[in-house]
């Protein structure tokens, strides 16, 4: 291809993304524009299937920087997925399927969820993850993992935390290309950023190399070599110039989000050789070329299907709960919810082979080892380091990926991570999110490890299922339960041992029941380790006991069952700021300060978790 055919795909790409912008009056030009040169090689390297973007074998390709939208749609239309120029033309507008950052499900070809900075960076580490792992079970799959990212994308934590893993682990099918235009919203890099990216990145265990991204025969030599894997994950450094073409607007910071406006636009299209009023323009023999991803994509395929054991990797992603051999526990048995949910996780493991995950190097408090299966990558028990938010966000990309994976820590430290669950619900990710530890009752890590305001937040996430078993028995029926939701779910779990007394077999599908009938005109209602004390204060005041393990699924039943639940004065019972509980309660006993250090029981009693002192308040009703 002559280098006058690789400049009009070049300018066929910045001069989409510019007139998307400029129609919606808003988003991001500049990245669009900057790194035209280098898709117009990268299309001749990646391996991307647009008639079936499902297919295992493709590559995985991830926009960190959300914000390019101009240019992943422009892309994602140029190649042949099911995107329209209308789509293009409906670029942030609502109900369209271009909206302003990447959504996954939403638009064809888009792998994961992006936006906030430095997420995408870490679902790529997560792709290369799934990928490590599932090619030593079956080699044939083979395919790459690209991520670009920007300045903002390195800046932020989670990009450093999701590397190092990815340079310990050697992800040699991992290759980052780094934007370098050295500008950032409110104006050259250096302000704040002047890291040695390169040599950060090779400490980190990555191969870095360095390319011209405006320069065709150093993008195709250097995405080539890129490909060909030494066995360590790798770094590209792109050097471009950010609204690259723009004139008068040309490496301005001014071009990162807003629109270039209609004179520029017009003044550059003529400077291209291209006609100035026309938008929206794609010149045929630039868009044959482009279609030719989709064209390999479909001999790709193809081939893939003479040779691949299809049947074995399909049957590797099902999910048949059927199998699942549930543990069962004793009348009585004082175990912590963390340890029956350990045994609990691992019956699932033995039935579902996609099902694995991991710990922020807490394997051992949260209980979550998988007992006869090796480490990453050779087993299915995913060590993450302490690495919170990186995690998070690799639980995410395996699910996106097909499997069923988990991640763990305790809930005080659901905060680290909050980022990446509150995408994994935005997405639906079929994800679980293990968070032990659950109330001052932990005791003696005093009240910065003592989750307070957790779990009120977590349920006022949009599509995040939080359950807190009262025991043993209800979290084997919490789990049967979750695994049925399509969307992600949380499990808060106790350190301490809890009484083993709830039915052994129980519909929890709708997030509630009657767990104790009473002759008294008064309901007890909690959650967790609190349904224990509820219970032994209904006994004194043969009150009725309601347990709810899952709030959320509570909430979206409809009123008449609500209302066979809440009889009389209503008085919620939870160990934690409990703020939620007004919708149904007349008394909420919760927490209103942090905790403080001590031995559990007497930390619990402190805080006015006692039988006594609540029978003393519910009289004073």
């Amino acid at each position: 291809m002559n280098l006058e055919m690789k400049k009009k795909m070049a300018d066929t790409i910045r001069f989409l993304a510019a007139d998307m912008v400029q129609k919606a009056n808003s988003g991001h030009p500049g990245a669009a524009l900057g790194m035209a040169d280098i898709f117009v090689e990268f299309s001749d390297i990646v391996r991307l299937t647009p008639h079936n973007p499902n297919f295992i074998n493709r590559d995985r390709v991830v926009f960190s920087g959300g914000h390019a939208t101009p240019l992943i749609y422009s892309m994602l239309y140029l190649w042949g997925y099911d995107i329209s120029m209308d789509d293009l033309k409906n670029f942030r507008q609502l109900g369209s399927i271009t909206p302003g950052h990447p959504e996954f499900r939403h638009t064809p070809g888009i792998e994961v969820t992006t936006g906030p900075l430095g997420q995408g960076v870490a679902n790529a580490v997560g792709f290369a993850m799934a990928k490590k792992f599932i090619s030593r079970k079956f080699p044939e799959i083979d395919h790459k993992v690209w991520c670009f990212c920007g300045d903002g994308d390195l800046e932020e934590g989670i990009s450093y935390e999701a590397c190092s893993i990815a340079g310990t682990e050697k992800l040699e099918d991992l290759i980052l290309i780094y934007d370098s235009n050295n500008i950032s919203i409110e104006g050259p890099v250096d302000l704040v950023f002047g890291d040695d990216i390169h040599k950060r990145f090779e400490a980190q265990g990555f191969r870095v190399l360095e390319m011209n991204g405006h320069d065709y025969e150093d993008i195709k030599k250097t995405l080539i070599k890129a490909r060909e894997s030494d066995g360590r994950a790798t770094l590209v450094i792109a050097k471009t110039v950010i609204a690259r073409g723009a004139v008068g607007l040309e490496g301005s910071e001014k071009t990162h989000g807003a629109p270039l406006g209609e004179d520029v636009i017009k003044k550059s299209k003529e400077a291209a050789g291209f006609d100035p009023e026309k938008t929206f323009y794609v010149p045929q023999d630039a868009l044959i070329r482009f279609r030719c991803v989709k064209e390999k994509g479909e001999l790709l395929e193809a081939e893939w299907n003479k040779k691949a054991r299809v049947k074995e990797i399909e049957e590797f992603f099902e999910k048949d709960f059927t199998k699942i051999k549930w543990p069962e526990f004793k009348e009585g048995e004082n175990i912590a919810t963390r340890k029956s949910n350990g045994k609990i996780l691992n019956a699932i493991a033995k039935a579902v082979p996609s099902f694995l995950g991991g710990s922020a190097d807490l394997a051992p408090s949260n209980n979550t080892h998988l007992e006869g299966e090796d480490d990453f990558p050779y087993g299915r028990n995913l060590h993450f380091g302490i690495r919170e938010h990186a995690m998070g966000a690799i639980n995410n990309a395996f699910s996106a990926y097909g499997f069923l994976p988990f991640a763990a820590t305790f809930l005080v430290f659901s905060d680290y991570l909050r980022g990446a669950l509150r995408l994994a619900a935005l997405s639906k990710h079929k994800n679980y999110w293990i968070f032990t530890h659950d109330s001052i009752a932990l005791g003696e890590d005093g009240p910065t490890h003592q989750p307070i305001e957790h779990l009120t937040s977590l349920r006022a996430i949009p599509n995040l299922y939080v359950f807190r078993p009262a025991d043993a028995n209800e979290n084997v029926n919490c789990w049967k339960a979750a695994l049925n939701i399509d969307a992600p779910v949380a499990f808060a779990l106790t350190r301490q041992g809890v009484k083993n007394q709830t039915p052994k077999d129980i519909d929890l599908s709708k997030g509630a029941y009657i767990l104790k009938e009473g002759k008294a005109d008064v309901t007890l209602v909690a959650s967790g380790s609190e349904v224990e004390l509820a219970m032994d204060v209904a006994k004194e005041l043969d009150a009725r006991v309601v347990s709810v393990p899952c709030f959320d699924l509570l909430e979206e039943q409809e009123e008449e069952f609500k209302n066979t639940l809440f009889k009389g004065k209503v008085i919620a019972i939870e160990a934690a700021r409990g703020l939620e509980w007004y919708k149904y309660a007349d008394m909420v006993i919760g927490m209103n300060t942090f905790g403080a250090s001590g031995k559990g029981i007497e930390v619990y009693k402190y805080f006015g978790f006692d039988k006594d002192k609540i029978i003393e308040k519910i009289k004073s009703l």
